[in-house]
């Protein structure tokens, strides 16, 4: 089910107070201020989710972005139980996502062919990692992980490239947390590279699915939406 449409011009507000956010947040990261990231990132969910839902997003497309806004405002904490938190928010939204690719996308034979590679890096990254990790973050990381690739994979195969983009770079921003978790060599202001492609990630994901449902036949009638002229 899908949330009515409202007019164009308060989706562009919208967009543009998400990028704002975005900015400030990224801007904060790289300076090294860590008021601004606190005061950014926990609207930032919350903003690209009203954005969705002005575009007439399916619910489930909100309740992943808004699992992910849980997350981020849990792993402001370093706390461990916040962490364990934070990653159960982030495999909700992905169970969300994962629903919603399977419910309204379409198998895409070619890029079907992406599979194995997901999987492979899978096995490789978990194996890799599993050594270095905390003893008690090992199995609830290799699980999450599966969620992860899993979204990753049909977020290609079921709704094409601009959602496999992000669910690509979903991957690539939850892979450099593990491995700061792990203790492994990181670039510099990590944090920066890990925002960076998250807010990517999230924003190609809910562009990919609102895309692909928008491209569908006969929306109106499948969906009941309420639609405008403007974008």
């Amino acid at each position: 089910m899908r949330t009515p449409r409202i007019s164009g011009s308060r989706c562009r507000v919208l967009l543009a107070a998400f990028a704002l956010a975005a900015a400030l947040d990224l801007a904060s990261l790289a300076v090294g201020f860590h008021g601004g990231h606190v005061i950014a990132k926990p609207l930032l969910m919350p903003l690209l989710a009203a954005w969705a839902a002005a575009r007439g997003a399916p619910r489930l497309l909100i309740a992943a972005l808004l699992c992910g806004w849980g997350g981020d405002v849990l792993l402001l904490s370093d706390a461990d139980p916040a962490f364990l938190a934070g990653m159960t928010c982030f495999a909700a939204g992905h169970v969300c996502y994962l629903a919603l690719f399977k419910r309204d996308g379409t198998p895409r034979s070619r890029i079907a062919l992406l599979a194995p590679g997901y999987l492979v890096a899978l096995v490789t990254t978990v194996a890799l990692l599993w050594p270095d990790l905390p003893a008690g973050l090992r199995v609830p990381v290799a699980g999450y992980s599966t969620l992860l690739v899993a979204m990753a994979c049909a977020a290609a195969v079921r709704l094409g490239p601009v959602a496999g983009l992000g669910g690509a770079l979903f991957l690539l921003s939850d892979t450099l947390i593990a491995t700061g978790v792990a203790d492994w060599p990181q670039p510099p202001r990590p944090d920066l590279w890990i925002m960076l492609t998250y807010l990517a990630a999230q924003f190609l994901l809910a562009t990919g699915t609102l895309r692909a449902l928008e491209a569908r036949p006969g929306p109106m009638a499948t969906y009941g939406e309420v639609r405008s002229t403007t974008p």
